[in-house]
Order: C-alpha cells, then sequence, then structure tokens
C-alpha cells in the first residue's frame, strides 16, 4: 500500500526540529529510522500532515561512557548498540531486534519513542533505571524510565517535543533471555536482569502495556555470591508477580511460564551459572 500524503521537512538542528513539531500541531511525526512509522503510514492507520526528518542533524549518534552512564544518542542506530561493548546489556538486547536490515535503519530513541511492551530496548531502560533528554517548546527536560512508559505505544512525550538522548548506567552484572516465535519477530515475553551493588533488577518485557519491572522484595537483595536457589526462587517471584493477558501469541498461564523460564536464563548468565538444562520454552 502507499503512504497517504505528507509534507517533508529536513530538520538541520534539535530547534528547527521542534519549530515544525510544533507548527504542525498535533500532526506532526519524527521521522528517524522508519521503522515503526513508515508500516503504520502504509496500513493508513496514521495519517500525519508533516513528517520531520530528523537524521541530518548532528551530534545525535554518538555514544559516550562517563561516569558508569552510556550517553548515546537518540540516532544511535541498533546495529552499532549491538557492535559497542561500552554497555553489554543493550548491546546483547539489540542483537535480538529484528534483521540486519532493520537494525541498520532502526534508531534508539525511535524505540523507546514508540514505547512498544513487546520491544527489547525499553526494557533494558527500565532495568538500568536509565532516563531520556527530552527537548520541546520549553526548554529540555530529563525524564526518567518510571515516567516514561505510560502505556502501550504511549509515552510521555507531547507531539511537539522528541527524544535527543538516552542515560543508560551500565549494570555491575547482567542477563538477557528473549522468545520470540521466530528470530526476528518482537519478543512474546523478554527479560532483562541488571545488578548494580546488591539489589537486581528484573524487567519484564510483554506482559503488560508498558516493561514490567519485577516486585520481588528482599530476594532482589542479594549479599555475595548470587547463589542457585536464590536464582529459581527469584525466577518463579517473576512469574507470580506478572498478570498478563492472553492473545493470539499464546494465553496467560503460556506466558507466566515463559516468564519463569526467560527469569531463569536471564539471570543465570548475571550469576554466572549455567543456563537451566531445559532449552525448551
Amino acid at each position: 500500500m502507499k503512504c497517504p500524503p505528507f509534507d517533508y521537512h529536513r530538520a538541520t538542528s534539535v530547534p528547527d526540529a521542534v519549530d515544525a513539531l510544533q507548527a504542525a500541531g498535533d500532526e506532526g511525526k519524527i521521522l528517524a529510522g522508519g521503522q515503526s512509522l513508515v508500516p503504520v503510514l502504509a496500513l493508513r492507520l496514521a495519517r500525519p500532515a508533516v513528517l520531520v526528518d530528523v537524521n541530518r542533524i548532528p551530534d545525535l549518534a554518538g555514544l559516550d561512557l562517563r561516569d558508569g552512564v552510556l550517553h548515546a544518542g537518540a540516532l544511535v542506530r541498533h546495529l552499532a548498540l549491538a557492535g559497542q561493548g561500552l554497555h553489554p546489556l543493550a548491546a546483547e538486547a539489540a542483537r535480538w531486534i529484528g534483521h540486519t536490515a532493520i537494525r541498520s535503519r532502526g534508531t534508539l530513541g525511535g524505540s523507546l519513542a514508540h514505547a512498544d511492551p513487546a520491544a527489547e530496548l525499553p526494557a533494558v531502560l527500565r532495568a538500568c533505571d536509565g532516563a531520556v533528554q527530552v527537548s520541546g517548546p520549553s526548554g529540555t527536560r530529563r525524564v526518567d524510565t518510571a515516567a516514561l512508559f505510560v502505556g502501550a505505544l504511549q509515552s510521555d512525550l507531547a507531539d511537539t517535543e522528541m527524544i535527543t538522548s538516552v542515560e543508560l548506567p551500565v549494570p555491575d552484572a547482567w542477563g538477557f533471555a528473549e522468545f520470540a516465535r521466530r528470530h526476528g519477530d518482537f519478543a512474546v515475553v523478554s527479560v532483562a536482569a541488571a545488578r548494580f551493588g546488591e539489589r537486581v533488577r528484573i524487567v519484564v518485557g510483554g506482559v503488560a502495556g508498558v516493561p514490567h519491572l519485577v516486585d520481588a522484595g528482599d530476594l532482589a537483595t542479594v549479599d555475595g555470591d548470587f547463589s542457585a536457589d536464590r536464582v529459581a526462587l527469584l525466577a518463579a517471584a517473576a512469574a507470580d508477580d506478572v498478570d498478563p493477558a492472553s492473545d493470539l501469541h499464546g494465553s496467560a498461564g503460556y506466558r507466566r511460564a515463559l516468564t519463569e523460564q526467560m527469569t531463569l536464563r536471564a539471570l543465570a548468565d548475571l550469576a554466572g551459572h549455567p543456563r537451566p538444562v531445559r532449552e525448551s520454552a
């Protein structure tokens, strides 16, 4: 199908992009990698009057590690994120995104702004307790991960705002696991686990409207080595904590069982233990 007609504006700077979005009111959309927007346009599920192309804006594709935090520009491509060694959890998660052609175009900022609850990078941002820098008509503001995602395909961003950079604290240890029907598909369930000091953050994707931060109480506080018994208890706690809905990809019970299995695998990686022998979901 062909996209509906639209006006095109190639932004040369962040203020230029913000001005174009403001002029379009609620009829403007940012075009970066286009991996989420273009299919929606082709299906006529969205009809923006103006597309604001931000790909030529300088200084939005850098990667910089400062004081244990990876500062990544919004235009960092998934392929670059997968190939960097500054943040291993983000690199591993990015390798699960789509296929090479998609990873070469899709952007970090675009994935976070799209706020798909089954996507990998929103789960990583939540697991690392990260944040984004957002520019709009009123200036720049910092939005932490708890406030950014407000529902399925819904974020805290206004129509006249854009993500310019992302802050990703680097965990002391990490693990990531995902189950999808086919390689490159969105996850049925994914789990990102990050350890900061004695605290472990476990985030499950695909089970709610936003990436779900598991509330495991004292189980998530680890002093010293991370035992296999603690891994099993945390995986069971994660399965108990989620409340997935049934859909064409699987029942609620199926997703809950997958949550336990994917959490086992992610935490086994984080703790340096061998993965569970059972490899089928």
